[in-house]
């Protein structure tokens, strides 16, 4: 790649001649403060934060550019910590705090936001500029997303995420002038927009503008009741991400401290949705396999993440009979614990709570979905995210990182390395290959590893070929992570230039492991780590480490058939695992007659 030379801060660099200031000043191990940029994602210069002083072959550049979208040239020397520079930053940064909720004490993002870090490097103890603010404006109407707009700096990185990343857009600037807000149109609240719950906008915000609906007072209160037996199953990717809330690498695998804390924590038991994971292999395996020896719907498309499913609900209710018919692992082991369990154990279901520690914000609005019950009990009570977890642990005042390893009770906590990897994209498809491979050959095959569904690529295609009614068939699978992403495929699709016979679809990039529920990595840690790869690792590092990687050999799954289901996909299991789904309209009548007031007025 062809380089250019030039200095910074007196410090000769040479970098690729597509570099930004901003990224050869970290080449040459200069921080320049940051606050919109979220690379490649949102490079607009909105907050100037990163303003330096230039001159090009002598020349000097009148005003004061934004490092992240200025272009390296030959011949430039920059300047990073002029007192200009220095007073230009620290007035950008007061102007920002002046319209600014500035409760940081009581602020869910207290410690991990980049708007106080950046305060507390520049020495701000005091705002200058006092006036007028923006009428704050709180939409907490939706079961998985807050929005505060007093909270709300517009840096834009929420509105590049939803639109840019994954392809829907309900954010957008609103207003002009000293009245510009980021909302949806019409200031409509999140429940009410074609919104499917992701979280991203949540990952994106550098401050608690946009944050999770929270419900750990709704699950301390469980515990503390003595009538109820609280239950809480952890997903696949919480344990790559909670060890990250107390101070450890991104990525940082956390399993046995999670058990053990989660125990202290005052839960009666202490499961995993790997078991359910394995259970939806054992679903959604039979339910493919009958589907193409039976001349079914197909592509069969798969149902774990509730973020794509109201997004096909919503975009794709053509694809809707495509879709699996399978609960989610989550709904899953919510349903099996309040029939299964609660038999075996002798427990009044009613009483049972059930809680789930999830990696997504979207897991909230699907526990609270109607279809997601069975006999008039729910299969989840209530829904946490990492984050929620990792507030819960410090709240009961546990050392984390000092704790021992803790296992995960019986009946429903054992798992496969199978379950383990439904938190990465392709996970599930892999997961899925490995059971149904085995039980089309009848072999116990060595070779698990599918390796060509695995990596971050926005889509990636494989075929495998298996032996489906007594001779050799090419079966075409393709796995999409990000809404935007999985547009392309069902165009692609409905347009008759791909053909599949299995997709998995995850709403979030990265899947579970970048879900909106886990831990913040803030834009200046992601230039050097990527948490959807180093999260991911972990998950496949735990499954080489177990002794059973695939789902249908999982001993508590095949008990729960033998005792209770009898068989994939037979009645009991489709009263208790499977659901429907049905088209949603994204806007409700309510918002029409507001919509056709709002034209009334303008003619």
């Amino acid at each position: 790649m062809d380089k250019i030379n030039m200095t910074i801060n007196g410090i000769q660099v040479s970098v690729p001649k597509d570099y930004t200031v901003l990224l050869a000043a970290r080449e040459a191990g200069i921080d320049i403060p940051t606050l919109c940029y979220l690379k490649d994602i949102n490079e607009i210069a909105a907050c100037r934060v990163c303003v330096v002083e230039v001159d090009i072959n002598g020349v000097p550049m009148r005003n004061l550019p934004a490092s992240c979208v200025l272009q390296v040239q030959e011949g430039m020397n920059v300047r990073t910590n002029t007192q200009r520079v220095r007073n230009a930053v620290r007035m950008n940064v007061e102007l920002i705090l002046a319209n600014h909720n500035r409760e940081c004490l009581t602020c869910l993002r207290n410690g991990t936001c980049e708007l106080q870090k950046l305060c507390d490097e520049l020495g701000i103890k005091d705002i200058e500029y006092q006036g007028e603010k923006r009428e704050a404006k709180i939409d907490n109407l939706s079961h998985s997303i807050v929005r505060d707009s007093s909270k709300c700096i517009l840096c834009g990185r929420c509105i590049s995420t939803c639109r840019d990343v994954q392809g829907i857009g309900v954010l957008d600037f609103v207003n002009r002038g000293f009245n510009t807000e980021v909302a949806p149109a019409f200031n409509y609240s999140m429940k009410d927009v074609d919104c499917v719950y992701c979280g991203q906008c949540i990952q994106a915000c550098p401050v608690a503008a946009l944050r999770e609906r929270t419900y750990i007072d709704d699950v301390w209160d469980a515990i503390d009741d003595p009538d109820k037996y609280v239950v809480v199953q952890t997903a696949p990717a919480v344990r790559a991400s909670l060890g990250e809330e107390f101070g450890l690498p991104v990525g940082t695998r956390v399993t046995g401290k999670m058990v053990t804390a989660l125990k202290m924590l005052g839960f009666d038991k202490v499961f995993d949705t790997n078991f359910s994971a394995d259970l939806t292999i054992m679903e959604e395996g039979t339910e493919l396999l009958q589907r193409v020896q039976n001349g079914g719907k197909l592509p069969m498309i798969t149902s774990c993440s509730p973020g794509w499913i109201r997004y096909c609900e919503m975009k794709y209710p053509d694809f809707l009979d495509n879709l699996s018919t399978c609960k989610s692992p989550q709904q899953m082991f919510g349903a099996v614990l309040k029939s299964y369990y609660a038999e075996k154990e002798g427990i009044d279901p009613k009483k049972i709570v059930s809680v789930s520690v999830m990696p997504c914000t979207s897991k909230k609005t699907e526990a609270n979905r109607p279809e997601m019950e069975v006999d008039g009990l729910r299969d989840v009570d209530f829904s946490i995210t990492t984050r929620e977890l990792g507030d819960m642990i410090k709240q009961a005042r546990i050392s984390f990182n000092k704790l021992s390893d803790g296992h995960a009770d019986n009946i429903m906590g054992e798992y496969t390395g199978a379950g383990v990897i439904f938190g990465a994209t392709g996970g599930v498809m892999e997961a899925a290959l490995r059971t149904v491979a085995d039980i089309l050959t009848g072999k116990d095959l060595e070779q698990i590893e599918y390796q060509q569904v695995r990596g971050i690529e926005g889509v990636k295609e494989a075929s495998v070929v298996l032996p489906i009614g007594g001779k050799d068939t090419e079966v075409k699978v393709a796995i999409a992570h990000g809404t935007k992403n999985a547009a392309k495929i069902l165009d692609s699709v409905r347009a008759g230039e791909k053909n599949y016979h299995f997709i998995e679809v995850m709403a979030c990039p990265g899947g579970c492991v970048h879900g909106g529920g886990q831990s913040h990595v803030s834009a200046k840690k992601r230039l050097d780590v990527n948490p959807k790869v180093n999260r991911a690792n972990a998950l496949y590092d735990e499954d080489k480490s177990l002794p059973i990687r695939k789902s249908h050999k999982n001993p508590e799954v095949i008990k729960l058939y033998e005792d209770y289901l009898k068989e994939p996909n037979g009645h009991l299991s489709h009263k208790l695992l499977h659901t429907h789904y049905a088209k949603r309209d994204v806007y409700e009548v309510s918002q029409q007659d507001e919509f056709d007031k709002l034209l009334d007025e303008i003619k």
